[in-house]
């Protein structure tokens, strides 16, 4: 019996002894984890349960040149409840007038809104949905509501807030003034990102049920710092004559994309630039930005560039004869034609500057070069043709013009590059080097940003930057700026004459995808019309350039682009009085205009919103006439009103469209 009782002791015992070191094991972990690897598993605990969460700054403004904004940041709220924490008795008693100010606020009957907050309560919802998308006036209504009014703690009242992007101009521009996000960063908002964004602050959250986060107090742990200011030199009033002048011609012609740009001749300033494509639905909307980015061959624009070499050079002057024969030659191989059926016979080189004669130049440049084809080449390329102007905004295209030895190059190279083929440039790096002629030489880089701004103070101011002070003498572009106003006068560009108003510019028509196969039936072209106004102390140089047109409607830049400089430039005058005349005897003649137009103006306004007789008004002076008074203009035709889609006196609103049937 003694020896049983002393074999269950020492089994007692043992039990004892392994309870005893499990003891000291737990004790032993516990130690360990409190003392040893406390402050580890505790920051684990944290990262599990709490985290620092961003809040981001609003960012700067983007201005146009007279303070009008052009984007800005707005503050939008998403509003949750926590519908546990509230007091039993304050919920129970204030429910019913919650639910009926959410339903007024926001729709659907105090009912669901009381059905909703009673079983989130029930199920212990403590981040239940509200709403989201509100305005901070909205925000502060919504945040006096019954409970909510009482915090976040009492009254169980959750806000997130966050910053979008509203762009007041709504489409126009677009592009030029871009974005920061997922999509990338082109435009303005792209290249001044650093100063634009401000610096981000931070709150504490905590997770609660469901995988879903709630700040843990009513305050930031650390505020935002906005981001700066920044000024541009984008014109609203010239932007908006640019934008809806070149959208109605796009329009007419079904072209497939096009853009303007309008530059200040001394600075350089961007005042306006538009690039409007064609979507699915047959409408225009800044699709890219074709004026920094698209590369193109650029046709009879690129004379002026060929001549100015020459000129140069000294290879000829602008009296040199060139034979033009019938309008049709054979160079290399292959035929080269002239627009003017029969052709322009034996011309000076300044007559073949003026009718824009491809065999001319072809035959000019390659009589002169064709056995030393570096030298003009150099000579184009040393007025910085072929580099890049060094945009800030991101996407610049990349100039070409080939050099014996490249792959491109052939007998009919040269010959080619004469008349604007077989070499790429960018709509505003043709722009900078017109620009730079009606500067008296300087070319200066085109500039979208003027400076940087902080609450009225002055961080950065971006200057004038010069590229080349003079790209050729004084007398050639005394003699290149005299062909340029007798293109318009006499050239290929007399249609766009007005003994009211001088400018001075070159059209390009140039073919396009013509390597497909079925282009003899499918014929597409780009035009363009480039130049600078008054053609005296130009104030202002602008392009346009457009995409396949209708060929049935016409193609050439005379016709398709031309107008559009033509409008922008004359509406500009009309608009800016700084705009000087070209001599003394046009004084009297702009004088004229403005008076016209301002009558015109007052008329708007006094007609008591019905329609007045527009028959013999130039189509230049209707369209902004009506624009005033707040219609939508189509026209048919060019010239002077003959007919008019309303009748005269008849009542009118806001937003109608009459459509002006023209002379011609």
């Amino acid at each position: 019996m003694s020896t049983t009782k002393k074999g269950i002791l020492n089994k007692l015992y043992i039990v004892f002894a392994f309870v005893v070191i499990f003891m000291i094991a737990i004790l032993v972990k516990l130690t360990n984890i409190q003392y040893v690897n406390g402050d580890k598993y505790r920051n684990l605990s944290q990262q599990l349960t709490l985290k620092n969460d961003t809040i981001y700054a609003n960012r700067g403004n983007v201005f146009s040149d007279d303070g009008s904004l052009l984007a800005t940041s707005k503050s939008e709220y998403e509003i949750r409840m926590d519908a546990v924490t509230v007091d039993g008795e304050i919920f129970k008693k204030n429910i019913r007038s919650l639910s009926k100010s959410l339903s007024g606020f926001l729709g659907n009957s105090t009912l669901y809104w009381e059905t909703k907050i009673k079983k989130a309560r029930i199920n212990k919802n403590r981040y239940l949905f509200i709403t989201r998308g509100l305005g901070y006036i909205n925000f502060m209504k919504i945040k006096h509501f019954p409970i909510f009014k009482l915090g976040m703690y009492k009254g169980g009242f959750i806000a997130e807030q966050s910053t979008v992007r509203a762009l007041p101009l709504g489409k126009v521009a677009e592009r030029t003034i871009g974005y920061d996000d997922y999509r990338g960063g082109p435009g303005i908002e792209g290249a001044y990102k650093n100063y634009l964004r401000g610096k981000f602050g931070w709150r504490m959250k905590q997770k609660i049920a469901k995988g879903q986060w709630r700040p843990i107090s009513d305050s930031n742990e650390k505020d935002p710092v906005d981001g700066k200011d920044v000024l541009t030199t984008i014109n609203v009033n010239i932007q908006d004559i640019a934008h809806h002048s070149l959208l109605r011609q796009l329009e007419y012609y079904h072209a497939e994309h096009g853009c303007v740009v309008v530059m200040e001749t001394k600075t350089g300033e961007i005042k306006a630039i538009s690039n409007l494509g064609i979507n699915a639905e047959g409408k225009y909307y800044e699709k890219r930005n074709y004026a920094v980015y698209e590369s193109i061959e650029p046709g009879s624009a690129f004379k002026l560039m060929s001549l100015v070499a020459a000129l140069k050079l000294k290879a000829i002057d602008t009296s040199t004869i060139v034979d033009t024969k019938e309008g049709r030659f054979r160079m290399h191989g292959r035929y080269i034609h002239d627009s003017k059926r029969g052709g322009h016979g034996v011309i000076s080189a300044a007559k073949a500057f003026e009718v824009s004669s491809n065999i001319g130049f072809a035959r000019l440049i390659d009589d002169n070069f064709k056995s030393k084809p570096n030298t003009f080449i150099n000579a184009l390329k040393g007025m910085h043709l072929d580099k890049k102007l060094g945009l800030t905004i991101k996407g610049e295209g990349q100039p070409e013009i080939p050099s014996p030895g490249d792959k491109k190059w052939s007998k009919n190279a040269l010959p080619s590059i004469a008349y604007g083929y077989n070499l790429r440039m960018t709509p505003l790096q043709i722009l900078t080097f017109y620009n730079a002629i009606a500067n008296n030489g300087e070319m200066v880089k085109p500039r979208f940003v003027k400076e940087i701004r902080s609450r009225n103070q002055h961080h950065n101011y971006f200057a004038k930057e010069v590229i080349d002070s003079s790209i050729c003498s004084k007398e050639t572009i005394g003699e290149v700026q005299e062909l340029l106003k007798n293109v318009v006068k006499l050239g290929t560009a007399k249609k766009l004459y007005s003994k009211n108003f001088s400018m001075a510019g070159k059209t390009g028509t140039a073919r396009t995808e013509y390597w497909m196969p079925d282009w003899n039936k499918n014929k597409r072209y780009v035009s363009s019309f480039t130049g600078y106004f008054p053609a005296k102390n130009p104030k202002y140089s602008c392009i346009v350039v457009i995409h396949k047109p209708k060929v049935q409607k016409g193609y050439y830049g005379a016709d398709v682009s031309g107008p559009v400089f033509k409008d922008i430039a004359q509406k500009i005058y009309t608009s800016n009085p700084n705009v000087k005349t070209i001599n003394a005897q046009d004084t009297k003649n702009f004088a004229t205009i403005k008076n016209k137009y301002n009558s015109y103006y007052t008329i708007s306004n006094k007609a008591n919103r019905t329609m007045p007789n527009l028959k013999g008004m130039a189509e230049m002076d209707a369209i902004p006439f009506l624009e005033n008074m707040g219609l939508k203009v189509l026209c048919e035709g060019k010239g002077k009103v003959v007919e008019q889609s309303i009748k005269i006196g008849e009542t009118i609103s806001k937003g109608k469209t009459v459509i002006l049937k023209l002379s011609s």
